[in-house]
């Protein structure tokens, strides 16, 4: 039994060991988890890709086997730590949304794109851990298939709430995940219990009634899936949902009653860029791919590219009520994207500066998307 005990010992320093390094790295949080028991996690995620609730994003039933079993991903697996770097807000996020002449951009891709500042710090704990322990190491963030947020509530970081996403105790709603997969064992940490109760503040924040049920989400409803993930045009009864959020919605976060114990984030390089807190929708609507391209430099916003992101700020135009801004909307009727020239007639239309002049240009349309468009404007039998 001696044996057994020193292996315990061990097993302990090495946790201990490998989050020390984390918080010296600059995360805030990390625990540690092992790659068994998601049983609920994977029929959660059966249930929303049967339901639908991916929408577009193949890659969703593509993966949902590796997504549902850290083994399955990774055979050899088995210690997970689980990491939180806190990106809590100076203000509430929603007050944008008062202001229709601005766009509102999600808290997350305000900062430097976080895929490439968390996974530097993974690497660099990782290098240390194998290093120190001879022990294989694999490093995720996001974009690869893990379950992070069922991860990290299983590692104790905080729990999934009813808006799907983690929330945590000292953070709120506000915390990057990344992972770091080990072949080495590590004492693993207690869950954390469910703390949202009767809330259901996040619930009735969402704009669009994205969720169908408390801990479930259709992303097809989802602002953030739309102004994001989603390619083409953007369903009509949605649009004026949307308001003037052009990159994600922070909505069913801000809600969150536990946000006031978030601290709110320091760190140099998450610090939020103050040129992407409130940009006004007449500084982006004539951006063309290579001013896009020098704004978003560094941001996440910069991967859904020039056309996907002058649609959103189209559709803010539209609910903004601001007259002025049919100036800018009306040069995008010419544009050589046709999710553009689309979104610039609902626009403009919205705005009331549609007109008769207009039928010539609808009737030289040659896209069946931008001539259905016009015809929702009246311009087109």
């Amino acid at each position: 039994m001696p044996g057994a005990a020193g292996r315990g010992g061990d097993i302990r320093k090495r946790a201990e060991w490998v989050k020390a390094v984390a918080l010296d790295a600059g995360f805030d949080v990390c625990r540690i988890t092992g790659p068994d028991d998601l049983d609920v996690a994977r029929a959660d995620l059966a249930h929303y890709i049967d339901a639908g609730y991916h929408g577009t994003m193949a890659w969703m039933p593509e993966t949902q086997a590796r997504r549902g079993d850290p083994r399955i991903l990774w055979p050899d697996v088995r210690s997970i730590i689980m990491l939180g770097m806190n990106y809590g807000p100076e203000s509430d996020p929603r007050d944008n949304l008062t202001r229709p002449e601005i766009g509102n951009i999600s808290v997350y891709a305000r900062h430097r794109d976080y895929h490439d500042v968390i996974k530097g710090k993974l690497k660099e704990i990782a290098q240390k851990f194998a290093a120190r322990t001879n022990a294989e190491v694999k490093v995720f963030v996001d974009t690869a298939p893990v379950m992070e947020k069922p991860l990290a509530a299983k590692a104790g970081l905080g729990w999934q709430g009813k808006h799907t996403n983690l929330v945590s105790r000292d953070y709120g709603s506000w915390l990057f995940l990344g992972s770091i997969f080990t072949a080495a064992d590590l004492a693993v940490d207690p869950p954390e219990r469910d703390h949202c109760g009767s809330c259901r503040a996040c619930l009735d924040a969402c704009p669009t009634g994205a969720f169908p049920a408390p801990y479930q989400i259709d992303a097809r409803r989802c602002v953030s899936y739309l102004t994001i993930e989603h390619k083409g045009p953007i369903d009509w009864e949605i649009r004026p949902l949307i308001g003037n959020r052009i990159y994600g919605c922070d909505d069913c976060l801000a809600a969150c009653p536990w946000n006031k114990f978030a601290e709110v984030a320091r760190e140099q390089k998450l610090r939020a860029r103050e040129d992407l807190g409130a940009p006004p929708l007449t500084d982006l609507l004539g951006l063309d791919d290579a001013r896009f391209r020098t704004l978003f430099s560094g941001s996440p916003v910069k991967r859904i590219g020039r056309n996907r992101f002058i649609r959103n700020c189209l559709i803010a135009a539209g609910n903004s009520g601001e007259a002025a801004l049919a100036e800018l909307c009306r040069p995008l009727l010419s544009d050589e994207a046709a999710e553009v020239r689309g979104m610039a007639i609902w626009a403009l239309r919205r705005l009331g500066r549609l007109t008769d002049d207009d039928k010539a240009r609808a009737q030289g349309e040659p896209d069946d998307y931008v001539r259905q468009e016009w015809k929702k404007a009246g311009l087109l039998p």
